[in-house]
């Protein structure tokens, strides 16, 4: 019976990676996300039922359009794989819940703002605002954080960046933090509370500094290469919703 029960979480993870990956190329663009039909961006013809089985109908056309042949980006198939092991991991820490559901919904939006982040460099509004709202509303249930942690967490979050953001500008004259980041760390901490900010600003600093440093080495770009923050504050959160309490008592024990 697990077994199944897991099954069935990968199969609705890939449907809702599929969905995401319209929400990635539509959002950006202020395009509806229910209408029209999903079709090939190049040559316009419409995607078959049967030709939209997440990752399955990827691999029988071998990457490439059925109409035109011109290439399919790999990205859909990773977004749905992506989607399909969050949705396995969530289930195998919340079991079939409430939570589960809740916090499948928080790992899409996470997903679908770092891949719009990474190509357009904007953390549309249109995902932030509503999702921090709803953070707060979910502390409100059982079984989560207090609606106190969280009111607190979506304060400092988006206060904290604020003000970061506020004091570079003034230093350097220039923008260092968006305000899409100040709202997706607000919205971050409406979800997960105050408590988880201080780990998860320092992973994604760490981790974007590393890989951010990586990209900007190999692409022969100059130190003024803007990075998109959204994505390692995303890696940060669900680092934390997964490993919070293992990676906060390893960081902690080096200074004891």
């Amino acid at each position: 019976m697990d077994f199944v029960l897991y099954f069935f979480s990968v199969l609705l993870g890939l449907c809702l990676g599929s969905f995401a990956n319209v929400c990635i190329y539509r959002i950006a663009q202020n395009k509806s996300i229910v209408h029209p039909a999903s079709s090939c961006p190049h040559c316009g013809a419409g995607i078959r039922f049967y030709d939209n089985i997440p990752v399955i109908s990827y691999l029988l056309l071998k990457g490439r359009c059925r109409q035109c042949g011109i290439s399919i980006s790999l990205r859909y198939p990773l977004v749905e794989m992506l989607m399909a092991l969050l949705s396995l991991a969530l289930f195998m820490k919340f079991g079939f819940q409430l939570q589960y559901l809740l916090f499948m919904l928080f790992s899409g939006i996470l997903l679908i703002l770092s891949f719009i982040d990474f190509d357009h460099k904007i953390l549309p509004d249109v995902l932030t605002l509503p999702s921090i709202l709803a953070g707060w509303l979910v502390s409100f249930l059982p079984g989560g954080i207090s609606w106190i942690d969280s009111l607190i967490g979506l304060v400092a979050g988006g206060g904290s960046l604020y003000l970061v953001a506020t004091v570079y500008e003034r230093i350097t004259g220039r923008e260092g933090l968006g305000g899409g980041d100040i709202k997706l760390l607000a919205m971050i901490g409406a979800w997960l509370g105050w408590v988880s900010l201080p780990l998860i600003v320092l992973m994604s600093s760490l981790s974007g500094a590393v890989i951010g440093s990586v990209f900007i080495l190999s692409g022969g770009k100059g130190v003024r290469t803007q990075i998109p923050f959204g994505p390692f504050l995303s890696i940060g959160a669900l680092a934390y919703l997964f490993f919070g309490r293992q990676i906060s008592l390893w960081y902690f024990n080096l200074f004891a």
